[in-house]
């Protein structure tokens, strides 16, 4: 063999391992990026974002509603003293407007004026009755019929108004803070005809809405 094919064989050989080194070369560096795409996709999956919300036990839950129960409840409570009252007619004071056994429905923030139907209490007895007057205003009660500071005074009430069997003396000056209240049964004297004027913080309101019970 001559000095030239010796020459051509060394080179072959030189080109082949050269060959042989770049592929394993280009194998090597796509196993690595494998590994390290690998890697990243497991660091996203694993990241705190990525994680599944946790479910409720059947504990969270029940704690979750018996506290929104609660809530409820209290500003149920709330409203009740602070501003709408429930209460109950058992009597025939306010005959024919309230009947015996009508829920009535007062609110409690509303200001009192002449004419309004209210709630009040006397006694420990809750009562319904009609303010007639304010204070300061000067109430009579004589052969002309209701007078407040000397004006007749147009009722939609079906009794007539007498100071027939009244405790007081007329005429009558509202005291302050008080209101003139009057059943519109009107034979029933046990109102302010009686009581005199009604302290304001006896009264539960103005009646807004009236549920009647009817026989079925």
């Amino acid at each position: 063999m001559d000095e030239r094919e010796k020459t051509a064989e060394s080179a072959g050989v030189k080109t082949e391992s050269v060959t042989e080194g770049a592929v394993e070369q280009k194998n090597a560096a796509q196993d690595t990026a494998g590994v390290s795409t690998d890697e990243a996709i497991s660091e996203v999956n694993t990241a705190p974002g990525a994680a599944k919300k946790r479910k409720k036990t059947a504990r969270q839950y029940a704690i979750s509603f018996f506290i929104k129960i609660g809530v409820t409840a209290l500003v149920v409570v709330l409203l009740l003293i602070f501003v709408v009252g429930i209460y109950v007619n058992h009597s025939n004071s306010g005959y024919p407007m309230i009947k015996d056994g009508d829920l009535c429905l007062t609110f409690r923030l509303a200001s009192l004026h002449r004419g309004d139907p209210i709630v009040y209490e006397r006694d420990g007895v809750t009562k319904f009755g009609r303010i007639v007057a304010e204070a300061g205003d000067i109430v009579d009660l004589g052969e002309e019929g209701l007078t407040v500071n000397g004006y007749g005074v147009y009722e939609d009430t079906v009794y007539p108004t007498t100071g027939e069997g009244a405790a007081l003396q007329f005429p009558y000056t509202v005291p302050e803070d008080t209101v003139f209240v009057l059943n519109d049964y009107r034979s029933d004297v046990l109102d302010s005809r009686t009581y005199g004027g009604i302290p304001l913080k006896d009264t539960k309101g103005k009646i807004i809405l009236l549920l009647r019970k009817r026989g079925i």
